[in-house]
């Protein structure tokens, strides 16, 4: 084989301060890069993780681990260490629509262990998928190190350089994992380009104190959307706006502090000291690679699929896409690289899914574009009026959310 060399794209040529080879590089320090890293370790693959931050303290991260995650952890011994986390239990879906109380999803006839969505911070979750990884020998994650280049053998991809604490590392791997998010850095370097694009609404992230004891619907809709995450002594919230709406000016902000004090009067007061400074505008974005591989290279998660805030599904795709990679990758990659073959039949097992759940939030975008609209107060949704009297639909919208379309199992 000849001498891997740095993919054109790269940045930089200083002398190298570490050479690193693994059995896979995983690009992400997040969901799918983690149960990855550690699905691949505890089957005795050497597996390196590169995640660019120091910690997980990232805010405005997805919290909402699915019952078909908490079911992983369950296969993996990790479910009791898991609820040992702070975590608030949502065991259905309900919501305030113009002042009617309504059920959108009951997860409490699930054929899983837990039956209920777990609201946990999502560094508490990362945490606990690293200090389990860093149980087995074949583990190894590097904090603060930010993958900058594909290495390439001719047009095999065998790894990636980064930055480290002590300077550019090379880590030569058979196998390099986009698990990076929406916004990957190499995906545009393997020559993979998403297609869908930028939704019609941006949602609008922002913390409110909460008060002890103090319950506030998890949704509240009408003239507006607003979501409230209960997480301990603040709420983490979400308000939707049409897309490009919010300028982070005073009209923005004045307009903002009116709609959310109107859905949820308790809010009155307190949203009144929220200013520009303290809100994150998510770019909300549908989007799906054609094609999730190249010659040593799979992409998964967020870096194969973005997808729509709603119903909080992206962390359980992104750990179901690591469970069905693992379940594939582990029995031969660490004597063999993988083969185009082997990483498109991830490519079909997942892609469905992912396909179908994208296709359900487009459909659910047609009521949030109406909330999102400023004086329209919106009348409830005919089916969501008809399953309030049809208890069979709620099961089967617990069933679409909580487990999804192909729930993955871990393999023994």
């Amino acid at each position: 084989m000849s001498e891997p060399t740095i993919d054109p794209a790269a940045d930089g040529r200083q002398a190298l301060a570490e050479s690193v080879t693994a059995d896979c590089v995983i690009v992400g320090g997040g969901p799918a890069g983690l149960m990855l890293g550690l699905l691949l370790a505890r089957r005795g693959v050497r597996a390196t993780v590169l995640e660019q931050h120091g910690d997980f303290l990232r805010d405005f991260r997805g919290d909402t681990i699915h019952p078909s995650t908490q079911q992983n952890l369950h296969e993996l011994g990790l479910l009791e260490r898991f609820l040992e986390r702070p975590h608030a239990d949502l065991p259905q879906v309900t919501m305030s629509f113009s002042g009617r109380r309504l059920v959108l999803a009951d997860f409490t006839r699930l054929p899983t262990t837990r039956r209920a969505i777990a609201f946990m911070p999502q560094w508490d979750f990362l945490d606990l998928l690293a200090d389990a990884g860093g149980e087995h020998p074949g583990y190894d994650l590097r904090m603060r190190t930010a993958a900058t280049a594909l290495l390439r053998d001719r047009e095999r991809i065998v790894g990636v350089r980064a930055e480290g604490p002590g300077g550019p590392v090379e880590i030569r791997a058979k196998l390099t994992v986009l698990a990076d998010g929406r916004d990957s850095a190499l995906r545009g370097q393997a020559g993979l380009d998403p297609v869908g694009g930028a939704s019609a609404i941006d949602v609008l992230w922002f913390r409110l104190p909460r008060h002890e004891e103090e319950q506030i619907p998890f949704m509240q809709a009408g003239d507006g959307a607003l979501l409230s995450i209960p997480r301990g002594d603040f709420y983490q919230c979400a308000h939707i706006v049409r897309k490009s709406a919010w300028a982070g000016d005073a009209r923005s902000v004045e307009a903002m502090r009116a709609r959310v004090a109107a859905l949820a009067p308790a809010f009155r007061e307190r949203i009144a000291a929220v200013g520009a400074e303290d809100v994150r505008v998510l770019d909300v974005r549908i989007e799906h690679l054609e094609q999730w591989h190249r010659d040593g290279l799979l992409a998964i998660g967020d870096a194969a699929h973005a997808m729509s805030p709603a119903g909080g599904v992206g962390i359980n795709l992104a750990i179901q896409d690591a469970v069905a990679a693992a379940n594939t990758l582990a029995p031969g990659l660490a004597s063999a690289r993988p083969t185009t073959a082997l990483l498109h039949r991830i490519q079909r097992r997942r892609q469905w899914p992912a396909r179908v759940t994208q296709a359900f939030q487009r459909r659910l975008e047609t009521v949030l574009v109406k909330l999102a609209e400023p004086g329209e107060q919106v009348p409830v949704p005919l089916p969501l009026r008809a399953v309030q009297h049809l208890p069979a639909a709620r099961h089967a919208m617990g069933r679409f959310i909580g487990l999804g379309v192909l729930p993955e199992h871990v393999a023994r």
